[in-house]
């Protein structure tokens, strides 16, 4: 058995997965890398991942299916890994080699735990924005939310604040705990690197944090999910990873306090994320189904519902009329001016 799996969702990533996959080959032969050619048309992602398994063949594997998204490549690499741990490096983004032999170390001591209670269920690292043509490179780090080097559970956390979220960069899963949970990402789908990250929590009972910028997170092509004009074209999609996140609220109720109040207010920055496109979009079609959202929570859940909706985000993304959109806009691109996204 491997120590870490790593998947890689390509599609029509020639032009930059081997930089990706490069940086992980210096993990060695403990190391899986899952290349997984997600239906890529016109261009060498196949042939440059086939090469790899050749050149490397006790570490790297080339994974060929019909094209499913993002989310079904994770699936497919999920399914296929034989690393106690799992995590998911986008191919257009990589890792720093010299936190990746401190990642290593790490799991190492876990990867036998002499009980249950010592088992690591999830690492959490720090990743680095890198944005193109920033001189200054944001690090979103966990240094206020976990203790440091140790292995802990949801009660020994501390204070997240606003815009620090564990994200899809940040976190390496025991593999079997993902596959317990029934960790299954919907196909054709963009943004369920959210529902990655969000529906294996409740079944976390032991973390460890190591204080490294480790992944590397670019941002900055024309035609990257996270791209504003994208992810606005794409809204329906961000509706419906939202939308199935609240789903787990009745879940996380009777987990550890600090956990549930940890998911709630991510649920608070979907519902504001999702909120935020309807409004920089412009379009009247998109403030209908930003309000039928926050009536489908309401139908859901009331107390949620009143929760999120009366919190200063809900409130600042349901400021009324044409005048209460633009404050809020001109708010949010002071925010991600200063923090960096997008």
């Amino acid at each position: 058995m491997k120590l870490l799996s790593v998947a890689i969702p390509c599609y029509n990533s020639e032009n930059y997965m081997e930089h990706c996959i490069q940086t992980l080959l210096t993990g060695g032969q403990e190391v899986e890398i899952l290349i997984v050619d997600d239906g890529s048309k016109n261009d060498r992602t196949g042939q440059i991942a086939d090469q790899y398994q050749q050149q490397y063949p006790t570490i790297c594997r080339a994974i060929h299916q019909e094209n499913g998204g993002h989310g079904q490549a994770v699936n497919t690499g999920l399914k296929q890994a034989t690393g106690t741990f799992f995590k998911v490096v986008d191919s257009d983004d990589w890792v720093n080699e010299e936190a990746f032999q401190e990642i290593l170390n790490v799991l190492r001591a876990y990867q036998e735990p002499e009980s249950e209670e010592n088992a690591l269920d999830m690492l959490v690292s720090n990743f680095v924005y890198e944005k193109q043509g920033a001189k200054r490179k944001k690090v979103m780090n966990y240094r206020t939310a976990f203790p440091k080097n140790e292995l802990f559970g949801w009660e020994d956390v501390r204070f997240f604040m606003k815009g620090q979220y564990i994200l899809m960069h940040s976190v390496i899963y025991r593999t079997s705990m993902l596959r317990d949970c029934g960790l299954k990402l919907p196909m054709h789908t963009f943004y369920v690197d959210n529902i990655f990250v969000y529906h294996p929590l409740p079944h976390v009972r032991k973390l460890y944090y190591l204080d490294v910028n480790f992944y590397r997170y670019f941002i900055g092509r024309e035609d990257q999910s996270v791209n504003e004009t994208v992810m606005i074209g794409r809204i329906d999609q961000q509706l419906l990873v939202t939308k199935l996140m609240l789903g787990y609220y009745d879940v996380i109720k009777l987990k550890p306090r600090k956990l549930r109040h940890y998911m709630i207010s991510y649920l608070e920055i979907m519902m504001t994320i999702s909120s935020m496109l309807a409004i920089q979009s412009n379009d009247p079609e998109n403030f209908k189904k930003k309000k039928e959202l926050w009536q489908f929570l309401r139908k859901q859940n009331l107390p949620l519902f009143i929760r999120l909706r009366w919190g200063f985000l809900g409130q600042g993304v349901n400021l009324p009329g044409k005048s209460g959109r633009k404050i809020f806009s001109v708010c949010y691109k002071i925010t991600r001016k200063f923090y960096g996204f997008n």
